[in-house]
């Protein structure tokens, strides 16, 4: 039976992503082009937003493969998962990525000609950040696609023949806080990993990133191979993981304010931030389920739209903030044209143009019929 509810967990998360990246231009932290005035508060929202949205999408997309599993054999599911990750991957960095290289490049005066002279002489020379190729955003696409094939050996014998493994998983989730169970590899590898691996999205140096994402996607398999159990659980624990998730929030905006880095603290953040990320995902769960499990005609079309609008975003987001970004314009009239420019100018691409022409659907990820969309 199909999940409405992660489908709209899913077009939600990514949505706020392209509000996270509008955000990244006015914060302190480092990104591909700045403001020229920097925004030190507007963190605070984006470190809640940080703590859970990458985390979440990540069991979404483990549960959205036990389903494709069950339509699919091994072979035939990893060459979907090339055809739906690798190609958009390619296309993305041959022609998506691209400019946003060379909005960079203007604003810190490392190049002065035509975007078509970039293209054509720089844009391939050398890796990212010394070099112009990169995957930029688009790295969550190779992320999933080497967990994908390397997982699902795994996932079909699991599928096939429930292992004992998952019905350990269904008797200690019917206990009320038994959920809670799965903090612990993500403590492991934030308490032991993140100190040293500090995140790079470059995937052969970044082996935190890299093994706590692969460990929240072999959950969301798991959870959902559970079955009834843990939909019963999630529900049951929803406002304990709401209250739960405040406060462990709040804790952290106490660490990070008031206290000095030291082993002692290491170690407590670690707990707390894995916590607290964990409350918000059974939080979306419980009470996505309650609310969002529902079919529309809108969710058909935002579901089907969510994946162009991913690729296409940054690049749009970042052409906006280069045209604007010297002008004294003030935060909200700049926020409140990038968020709209971003938006408008990802949806007129898509339905104007990638969902008329046939033979760019595989190049953003789409399949061929169009008839979830009605």
């Amino acid at each position: 039976m199909r999940r409405y509810d992660l489908d709209w967990l899913r077009v939600i998360v990514f949505g706020l992503l392209i509000f996270y990246h509008v955000g990244m231009f006015f914060v302190p932290w480092g990104f591909h082009i700045k403001n020229n005035i920097i925004y030190d508060w507007i963190r605070w929202p984006m470190l809640f937003l940080n703590q859970w949205r990458l985390p979440i999408l990540f069991v979404i997309s483990g549960m959205g493969t036990y389903y494709a599993l069950s339509s699919r054999n091994l072979w035939q599911f990893n060459i979907e998962r090339c055809k739906r990750l690798a190609i958009p991957l390619l296309f993305g960095m041959l022609f998506i990525v691209p400019p946003q290289v060379y909005y960079e490049r203007l604003t810190n005066n490392e190049y002065f000609g035509s975007y078509i002279e970039f293209f054509t002489t720089k844009a391939f020379i050398g890796v990212y950040p010394e070099g112009n190729i990169s995957w930029h955003h688009l790295w969550f696409l190779p992320y999933l696609l080497l967990f994908s094939i390397f997982l699902s050996p795994i996932f079909v014998r699991l599928k096939k023949k429930p292992s004992k493994l998952i019905s350990w998983i269904r008797k200690k989730i019917q206990k009320t806080y038994g959920l809670y169970i799965f903090i612990f590899p993500l403590y492991l590898t934030e308490a032991f990993l993140e100190p040293f691996f500090p995140i790079t999205h470059a995937l052969i140096d970044d082996w935190f990133n890299f093994i706590n994402c692969l460990v929240l996607f072999f959950f969301g398999f798991i959870l959902i191979a559970s079955g009834k159990e843990f939909w019963n659980s999630v529900d049951r624990i929803k406002s304990r993981a709401l209250i739960i998730g405040s406060v462990t929030f709040c804790t952290l905006l106490i660490i990070w304010l008031q206290l000095e880095d030291s082993t002692y603290v290491h170690f407590s953040e670690a707990l707390i931030k894995v916590v607290n990320l964990w409350s918000w995902i059974l939080v979306l769960f419980g009470y996505g389920a309650k609310f969002l499990n529902r079919k529309s005609n809108l969710l058909a079309y935002c579901n089907r739209a969510v994946y162009p609008f991913y690729i296409l975003h940054q690049t749009i987001t970042i052409a906006i903030g280069y045209y604007i970004m010297n002008l004294d314009w003030g935060l909200v009239p700049k926020l409140i044209l990038m968020i709209i420019g971003t938006f408008l100018g990802s949806w007129m691409i898509y339905h104007l143009i990638i969902i008329r022409i046939p033979i760019l659907h595989p190049l953003f990820g789409l399949k061929k019929s169009y008839r979830e969309a009605g």
